[in-house]
């Protein structure tokens, strides 16, 4: 027989009766030494008061730990639906007041997941309703176009035109769907940014070649002023994405004929990237904000782009141990600032 077991009633019946034969077996040796029925008669007495004596005691803790148990259950069920935390015991030395602080812990541990969950859920949401306002207008117009061309004649050079917002649309879902697939991977821990030692000219110049072509059509003058001798344990990949993302910002609203400059200064922790750019600017209101997933100003709806370029050009500086900081004047132009730590 298992004794983890064996239930408390059992255990005292056990107990009991090992006691109680123990003290008649006594009684029974001593009344054959003694050959006195008054030996025997205490004897048998002593295990009567014996056993009513361990009855009431069992009786009591029975009772005690009925109640604590209930009171134990009632607290667990508060607990479980977040309507109260357990009741702090001051005495630290008995089991209760043991059991009462461990359980402390655990509420303030579910507490905290609750908390979480419901950070991630309402984030959640917002991230389905942000994608969907994003896909929702590429979508209609992709509707729009089809159901032009299939229930009304069109010429050849209307029917290219048609085609090629066909293909503008799609476009821009795919750099949707690729941005967000990036995001995800970074937030997810999918994508770990491994930090080597490597010259950031080498970053700076793969960034900026990715903007070469849209600046020369717009003849915005593009300058480079980096250290060839600057060294950095960095991500050059994704360090060279996060540059492309502000580049590219800087193109998109800098009118032609603008200037964007690129210019890197060594500091005792940090490197510090800027790049400027004489565009449209950003209001100090707003400051804040451009860094949010989807975020954009009122007035840029028309230029292309979904708002997630910033986003993940914080995330991807940001898990390297690094920070983004924006200084802009309407009219005047904006400089975002990346600060990279040496290590």
């Amino acid at each position: 027989m298992n004794p983890e077991r064996l239930s408390v009633k059992w255990v005292f019946l056990l107990i009991c009766g090992g006691m109680a034969v123990s003290m008649l077996a006594v009684c029974a040796v001593l009344f054959a030494m003694t050959g006195h029925l008054c030996v025997l008669a205490g004897g048998i007495l002593l295990t009567a008061c014996a056993l009513i004596w361990q009855f009431f005691l069992v009786l009591f803790f029975s009772r005690r730990l009925s109640v604590f148990a209930g009171g134990l259950c009632r607290t667990m069920d508060r607990m479980i639906s977040g309507s109260g935390e357990p009741v702090h015991v001051e005495d630290g030395e008995t089991l209760f007041a043991r059991i009462s602080n461990r359980l402390s812990r655990l509420y303030g541990i579910m507490q905290e997941n609750r908390r979480k969950v419901d950070e991630e859920r309402q984030e959640l949401q917002m991230l389905v309703s942000d994608v969907s306002h994003q896909v929702k207008i590429p979508v209609s117009n992709l509707k729009m176009v089809t159901d032009t061309l299939l229930s009304k004649p069109v010429t050849e050079e209307e029917r290219r035109e048609f085609l090629q917002g066909i293909r503008s649309q799609t476009d821009k879902l795919e750099f949707l769907f690729q941005a967000l697939v990036k995001a995800s991977r970074l937030e997810t821990g999918a994508i770990r940014l491994e930090k080597k030692s490597a010259p950031l000219i080498d970053t700076v110049a793969v960034a900026c070649s990715g903007i070469v072509y849209e600046a020369e059509k717009k003849d915005i003058s593009v300058t480079v002023d980096c250290p060839d001798d600057i060294r950095l344990s960095h991500d050059s990949k994704w360090t060279a994405e996060a540059l492309f993302n502000l580049l590219d910002n800087a193109v998109k609203y800098t009118k032609a004929g603008g200037k964007i400059r690129v210019s890197v200064e060594q500091w005792e922790m940090y490197v510090k990237l800027d790049v400027s750019d004489t565009g449209k600017g950003i209001p100090e209101s707003n400051q804040a904000a451009v860094f949010r997933r989807f975020y954009r100003e009122e007035e840029v709806h028309g230029e292309q782009g979904v708002g997630i370029g910033l986003y993940l050009a914080r995330e991807i500086i940001t898990w390297q141990g690094g920070y983004i900081k924006v200084v802009s004047e309407v009219g005047k132009g904006s400089t975002f600032s990346v600060f990279l730590p040496w290590r």
